[in-house]
């Protein structure tokens, strides 16, 4: 794929949207926010802030020479996929990158990952994290390695967070696609993304961390059963997932833990036999059988992996 550098060619720098997605979060909005306005990069930034099922806090919309924060509704379906598609789509800079309202970007995120992506044929680009729970903070920086398709369909890598993504938009746009709507209560949004964005193509790694990430604030974090319609929509839709013991261990492992936090006893341990037949050392089946014997609660197993920067 060729990729139009027209602006870049007349010695300008490339505009970046910039798409926040929102929910009655107003004091971390305005944090993410401030961290998106004040970085070193030269070129414009248009923010597009999308509210999602909430009114719009005109005192956030402010606008100066290179910086541009416009509000709007989500206009397409409800949900956080819902919301980055509109954003994506009323913006028209040559780059677009990702940014939730829990999160900030260190000041030099955007000026770094322009060059990454203008020095390469790289199609997205991502960079590693802080993750920040309670009073724990934990590193966690990609390596080149860890993006490629085999690698994020095997384990996730929790690294290449949305939050950290940008993208060019004609790849956005044409082979990448737009963020999947359909996925149930749009869990999981983010890696059905990257898988695609794998798939069409090569990452621009910048292997520090550019980016704080807060964990404990997730919306999904008690929605156990859209996390099981996710991840029986997720095993339909990609075949990929299917040609690998160990990805697809993961994601019936994590439905198991998912059935037990629901009090749903057999169907847990039923998806945790079949969780170890297809892979004996997936840790989650076990996990899973001791929340659905009550050994442990999944509240607790939870917090345990939030503060070392995981999720289960």
């Amino acid at each position: 794929m060729t990729h139009s550098n027209d602006q870049t060619a007349e010695g300008a720098l490339p505009r970046v949207d910039v798409v926040v997605a929102t929910h009655n979060r107003p004091e971390l909005l305005r944090l993410a926010l401030d961290a998106v306005w004040n970085q070193t990069y030269a070129g414009e930034i248009v923010c597009h802030v999308v509210f999602d099922q909430s009114e719009p806090d005109q005192e956030v919309a402010r606008t100066s020479a290179t910086r541009t924060i416009r509000l709007m509704t989500n206009d397409r379906s409800p949900g956080l996929a819902g919301a980055r598609n509109a954003g994506i789509l009323s913006g028209s800079g040559e780059l677009v990158a990702f940014c939730d309202d829990d999160d900030e970007w260190l000041p030099a995120k955007v000026e770094k990952q322009v060059e990454a992506l203008l020095d390469s044929e790289a199609l997205t680009s991502v960079t590693g994290i802080t993750v920040l729970y309670s009073d724990h903070a934990v590193t966690r920086v990609p390596r080149a390695e860890d993006m490629t398709l085999k690698q994020l369909v095997r384990n996730r890598v929790m690294e290449a967070h949305m939050s950290t993504v940008m993208v060019r938009r004609d790849a956005l746009l044409g082979p990448i696609g737009l963020v999947d709507e359909e996925l149930p209560g749009s869990y999981g949004e983010d890696f059905d993304w990257i898988i695609r964005a794998a798939q069409a193509g090569t990452f621009a790694v910048l292997a520090e961390p550019l980016v704080k990430i807060r964990w404990g604030q997730s919306l999904f974090s008690q929605r156990w059963q859209t996390i099981v319609d996710s991840i029986d929509y997720s095993l339909a839709k990609h075949t990929v997932f299917h040609e690998d013991p160990q990805a697809l261990g993961r994601l019936y492992g994590r439905k198991a833990f998912a059935l037990a936090a629901q009090g749903m006893t057999r169907p847990a341990l039923q998806q945790a036999y079949q969780t170890v037949r297809v892979n004996p050392r997936e840790r989650r089946a076990y996990l899973a059988g001791a929340v659905a014997l009550r050994v442990v609660s999944a509240e607790r197993l939870m917090r345990i992996a939030h503060s070392r920067g995981h999720g289960i």
